[in-house]
């Protein structure tokens, strides 16, 4: 007889709260209202257009500027994201069923946030379609990716880097469905979810217990968020302004990219991942399979 439920995969876990987690009211970011915002102090009316319309590096805007408006919005999501952290840790141990789910929620919501504010910042594409609620399987690929870097793993950034590299040298108006979805980007994608599934189980348990006192759970958790989110969000900004499809004067051509590969691109982004291999193994590790 078959006892206890089957355990479920970690990527699997890890994109449910994902999926969930873009779902959430508030959370999708509009690229256009967000880079006029953004880049109303120190940019013009002409170049902010052109930023909205191609991207903040075809438009010339100069990394430096790029990296105080990333600044100040790291510094918004990280205020947000810790006080309401703080506030699901006042009610204590008798409302854990229904502060932690939530919680988790809120805090991927806004990794979610930040990543889509530093992504159009750097010049990547609008990652999400403005008809519904649905989450495409190559805008799930990019964000998983992402949280991968916030997390450290050099996977991660090999593969967004492929991805930039994808986008820089033909179209940046889309992210390159193929790569994220079946081709050489995927098998990095579910590796790096299936060590973020683990990540979260363990992240899960922490906020569990320092909720467990009232008040002083609300303190501990709050600053608990604060020091996880801030270095992940300032991790995953300097990875992207540091690829070549944030550099000033990179030019967008109209159009969608080409999904086509070729055996040099497979050979080399094996070599960069291979030769990442000794620094990725601490930091991807999945769940031994003999447990």
């Amino acid at each position: 007889m078959k006892q206890g439920k089957e355990i479920e995969p970690p990527e699997s876990r890890f994109s449910a709260v994902l999926l969930a987690a873009a779902k959430l009211p508030g959370v999708r970011i509009n690229r256009e209202t967000y880079l006029r915002s953004a880049l109303a102090r120190h940019c013009s009316e002409d170049d902010i257009r052109r930023a909205i319309e191609e991207t903040p590096a075809a438009a010339g805007i100069p990394v430096e500027v790029l990296d105080k408006a990333a600044n100040d919005s790291i510094r918004f999501e990280t205020g947000k994201v810790s006080a309401l952290s703080a506030a699901a840790g006042i009610p204590g141990i008798f409302a854990l069923p229904a502060t932690v789910p939530a919680d988790v929620a809120q805090y991927f919501g806004h990794m979610v946030r930040i990543a889509q504010k530093l992504a159009y910042l750097y010049s990547w594409p609008d990652l999400f379609s403005d008809e519904g609620d649905d989450v495409d399987d190559a805008t799930m690929g990019v964000l998983t990716l992402f949280f991968g870097v916030m997390f450290g793993t050099q996977s991660a950034n090999a593969a967004v880097g492929k991805v930039a590299g994808m986008m820089s040298k033909q179209v940046a108006k889309k992210l390159p469905q193929k790569a994220l979805t079946k081709g050489v980007v995927y098998p990095i994608v579910k590796k790096v979810a299936a060590y973020l599934g683990v990540q979260m189980t363990k992240q899960s348990f922490a906020k569990s217990v320092s909720k467990a006192i009232p008040v002083v759970g609300a303190v501990v958790s709050g600053g608990l968020t604060f020091a996880t989110y801030l270095p992940m969000a300032k991790r995953l900004k300097k990875h992207l302004a540091g690829l070549p499809l944030a550099e000033p004067s990179h030019r967008v051509v109209e159009g969608e990219i080409v999904d086509g590969e070729v055996v040099e691109d497979h050979e080399s982004f094996a070599s960069v991942h291979a030769e990442q291999h000794g620094a990725d193994t601490a930091a991807v590790k999945l769940e031994d399979p003999r447990s």
